[in-house]
C-alpha cells in the first residue's frame, strides 16, 4: 500500500457545504440529523376520484412547500450549530469563522430505544465491537481479576454481569488462552450464592502456592452490604482449565477490622511469600479521607493476622480500590515473581491503587522494608493518588501478574465506555479490557514505568501495511497514509529543530490538552496522527504531541488524545486526554505507537512512558471508511522520521 502526500485545506464555504449536502441526499427529501440519513415518510393523502384537478394541484403545492421548508430548516441547522473540524493551518481565532462554514453533521435526538434503532445506521453499534481486545460475547464487564498461568494456559477472570449490559449481579467470568490474544470462554467461575457474597462476587486475586496450586481470594458483598474477604479453590487441580471452583467452608476469612467501615474493605492483592515463611496480602481501605493498604499475614490462607502498621497510606486520597504491589528489576527487563525476590536483589517496588474518588489508577515507585513490612515512596511528591498514572484516559481497576513462561510482568486494565447506558443496552454489551501490557522500570529516567503491548499482538499484523521514512511536515500539512480500516497498529517517530536555537520563542505558558485539543495551534504542535478519520475529516481522533515553553523557561512535551471530534453521535464523552512526560536531553525524537480497534484507541508515547486509552464511536469513519493521516498543526516544520502501519487481523472467529 502507498501513501498519498500533499496538503489538505479546510476552507469550507457555504457553496461547497451545500454541494456536499446535495450529494449525500437520497431521492426524495432527506434531513441530515445526527450524522444519520433519515428518509422522511411519504406525504400521501387519501383523495377520492371525485376531487377536481385544482384541489389536487393545491394539495401538491402545499406538500412541495412543506418539503422546501423542511429542507431549508435542515440546511440552516447544518450551517449554524456544530463543533468545528480540526483545521491545521488555522489559529484559534479562526474558530468563529469556522462555525459559519463547516460541514459537520448534527446529532439526532431520540427518546426511545425503538426510535434510536430506527435512526442510526445499521452498522453503527455493531461497528463498535472490538476485534482483538478482550471482551465477553455480551453483557457488562468491569475489573480484571486474578490473571495467572496454569498448566499450559493463561487464565483471565473478570467482573461480569451475566444478565445485562449494565452493572449488577456481579460474578467472576472466566476465559483461557495460550497467547493472551485468542481467548476461549469458560463457564462462570464464581457466583453470588452464599450470605457472605449475596450482593456480589467482587474483585480479588489468584495466588499460585509453592506446590503450584492456585487459590482465589475475593471480596464478597454480604446480604447486609458488608465487604468480606473470601477464599475459593479448584474442585479439580488436574483440570488445566480449572472449570469449577469451590468456596471454602471457613468463609469469610477476613472481616473489616475496627476503625474500617463495612463498605471500605475490599480487593485483596495477590499474596507474596517472605523469608520468614509467612504469606502476606494487602487489602484496600480508608480511614476518614485517608486512603490506605492494610497488610495481613498467614501460613494457610485461612487464619490471618492484621499487622499493626499499614503497608502505606496517603491523607486526602479517599478509598483505595484494587491495590497492587510488586517488584521491578533495576538491572534487567525481566519481570519478577514477588514471592521469589531475594533480600539483596536490586529492585524497586511499585504500589498502585485505584482511587474511588476520581476513578483513576495511580502508582508510585519506592522501597519495601521487610523488617516493618511497610512501603516508602522514593518521591513523596509523586505518591499514590496525586503522582503518576498508568494511563491518562479510560483506564481503571488494573491488575498485574507474573508470567513464568516469558518471565515478564503483565498489566491488565479495564476500559469502560464513553457513550450512554442506553447505547450499551441497545448494543448488548459494555466495556473492554486493554491490550495486556508488559511493565519494566524506565532505565532512562529511573522515575517511571514503561508499558508496552505484549509481543503476541504483532502476530495479528496483516500483509496490508505501509513503511515510510523521512517526510517533512510543514505547518498545516495533512497527509493521508495508505492503510485504511478500523483495526490498525501504527508506530511513528518525529524529529524537530533544536528548540534552544529558535530565533523567536513562543509565549511562556502552561499547555493543557483540553485547551482546544488538536485545533490549538502552537510553535511545535500539535503534530501526530489522525486515526479513525473520515475521508473529509468530518470525524477524527487526533493523537499528538505539543511542545510548550513554561514560565520557568523549561520546554516540556505533552501527549494528547483528542476525542472532541471523534463522533457525530449525541451523548458521547468528548474529553481531550493527555499528560506531560519526562524526555531526557539524550532523546532527540518523539515516538508514538497507536493501537486502533474500532471503538478503542490505545496510545503509547515515547516507548510507553505515557499511555492514554480512549473510547470513540464514529458514525462515518467506520470499518473501511476509517482512514489514517499524519498532520502538523504547528507553525514550525517537523519531520516524520519513520512510520510503520499495519492493518490488523481479528482475534475472534
Amino acid at each position: 500500500m502507498g501513501m498519498a502526500t500533499g496538503k489538505v485545506t479546510f476552507a469550507h464555504d457555504i457553496e461547497s457545504q451545500e454541494s456536499r449536502v446535495a450529494e449525500n441526499q437520497a431521492p426524495g427529501v432527506v434531513c441530515e440529523d445526527g450524522g444519520y440519513y433519515e428518509q422522511l415518510p411519504d406525504q400521501k393523502a387519501d383523495h377520492s376520484e371525485s376531487e377536481n384537478a385544482g384541489s389536487r394541484m393545491k394539495f401538491h403545492a402545499l406538500i412541495l412547500t412543506t418539503i422546501c421548508i423542511a429542507f431549508i430548516m435542515c440546511v440552516g441547522l447544518l450551517t449554524s450549530s456544530f463543533e468545528p473540524d480540526l483545521a491545521p493551518g488555522k489559529t484559534v481565532k479562526d474558530k468563529a469563522w469556522s462555525k459559519q462554514s463547516g460541514s459537520m453533521l448534527l446529532p439526532m435526538s431520540s427518546t426511545t430505544k425503538e426510535e434510536r434503532l430506527a435512526k442510526v445506521p445499521d452498522n453503527f453499534f455493531s461497528s463498535q465491537r472490538t476485534a482483538f481486545h478482550f471482551q465477553p460475547w455480551k453483557n457488562w464487564m468491569n475489573d480484571p481479576n486474578g490473571p495467572m498461568f496454569y498448566k499450559g494456559y493463561y487464565h483471565f477472570f473478570y467482573q461480569y454481569n451475566p444478565d445485562a449490559a449494565v452493572w449488577g449481579n456481579i460474578t467472576w467470568g472466566h476465559s483461557v488462552s495460550t497467547d493472551l490474544i485468542h481467548w476461549y470462554p469458560l463457564n462462570i467461575a464464581l457466583v453470588p450464592d452464599h450470605w457472605y457474597d449475596a450482593e456480589g462476587v467482587w474483585s480479588g486475586s489468584v495466588t499460585v502456592l509453592l506446590d503450584g496450586k492456585p487459590v482465589i481470594l475475593y471480596t464478597g458483598s454480604s446480604n447486609e452490604s458488608v465487604q468480606l474477604q473470601n477464599m475459593a479453590v479448584p474442585e479439580d487441580f488436574s483440570d488445566p482449565f480449572l472449570r469449577n471452583w469451590v468456596k471454602v467452608p471457613q468463609n469469610p476469612v477476613l472481616v473489616p477490622p475496627p476503625g474500617i467501615g463495612k463498605k471500605d474493605f475490599r480487593d485483596p492483592t495477590t499474596a507474596w511469600l517472605e523469608s520468614d515463611g509467612l504469606w502476606r496480602i494487602a487489602v484496600g481501605a480508608k480511614e476518614g479521607t485517608t486512603g490506605l493498604a492494610l497488610v495481613y499475614r498467614t501460613t494457610d490462607f485461612l487464619d490471618w493476622t492484621l499487622q499493626s502498621k499499614f503497608l502505606h497510606s496517603v491523607a486526602g486520597t479517599g478509598m483505595w480500590e484494587c491495590v497492587d504491589f510488586y517488584p521491578v528489576s533495576l538491572t534487567g527487563l525481566n519481570g519478577l515473581d514477588t514471592s521469589k525476590v531475594q533480600v539483596n536483589q536490586l529492585v524497586k517496588y511499585i504500589l498502585k491503587a485505584s482511587m474511588d474518588d476520581d476513578k483513576h489508577d495511580y502508582y508510585t515507585i519506592g522501597t519495601y522494608s521487610t523488617d516493618s513490612q511497610t512501603f516508602i515512596p522514593d518521591d513523596p511528591t509523586k505518591d499514590v493518588g496525586f503522582g503518576l498514572r498508568y494511563d491518562y484516559g479510560k483506564y481503571y481497576a488494573s491488575k498485574t501478574f507474573y508470567d513464568p513462561v516469558k518471565e515478564r510482568r503483565i498489566l491488565w486494565g479495564w476500559a469502560n465506555e464513553s457513550d450512554s447506558e442506553q447505547d450499551d443496552i441497545i448494543k448488548g454489551w459494555a466495556s473492554v479490557q486493554s491490550i495486556p501490557r508488559t511493565l519494566v522500570l524506565d532505565s532512562h529516567t529511573g522515575s517511571n514505568l514503561l508499558q508496552w503491548p505484549i509481543e503476541e499482538l504483532e502476530l495479528l499484523r496483516g500483509d496490508n501495511s505501509v513503511v515510510k521514512q523521512n517526510m517533512s511536515l510543514n505547518g498545516g500539512d495533512v497527509v493521508k497514509v495508505g492503510v485504511s480500516g478500523a483495526q490498525l497498529d501504527i508506530e511513528v517517530t518525529f524529529t524537530y529543530p533544536d528548540v534552544h536555537k529558535l530565533d523567536v520563542l513562543p509565549e511562556h505558558k502552561e499547555y493543557d490538552c483540553s485547551q482546544g485539543g488538536a485545533a490549538q495551534r502552537g510553535l511545535f504542535g500539535p503534530f501526530g496522527l489522525l486515526v479513525l478519520a473520515a475521508d473529509n475529516l468530518v470525524e477524527q481522533t487526533a493523537v499528538y504531541f505539543y511542545l510548550s515553553l513554561r514560565p520557568n523557561g523549561k520546554w516540556v512535551t505533552t501527549v494528547c488524545s483528542d476525542q472532541s471530534r471523534s463522533s457525530l453521535a449525541k451523548g458521547i464523552d468528548t474529553t481531550v486526554y493527555g499528560t506531560v512526560f519526562d524526555k531526557p536531553p539524550t532523546e532527540n525524537s518523539l515516538s508514538l505507537r497507536v493501537i486502533v480497534d474500532h471503538s478503542v484507541v490505545e496510545t503509547f508515547a515515547q516507548g510507553g512512558r505515557a499511555c492514554i486509552t480512549s473510547r470513540v464511536y464514529p458514525t462515518v469513519a467506520i470499518d473501511r471508511n476509517a482512514h489514517l493521516f499524519l498532520f502538523n498543526n504547528g507553525t514550525k516544520p517537523v519531520t516524520m522520521q519513520t512510520l510503520g502501519a499495519w492493518e490488523m487481523s481479528s482475534a475472534y472467529a
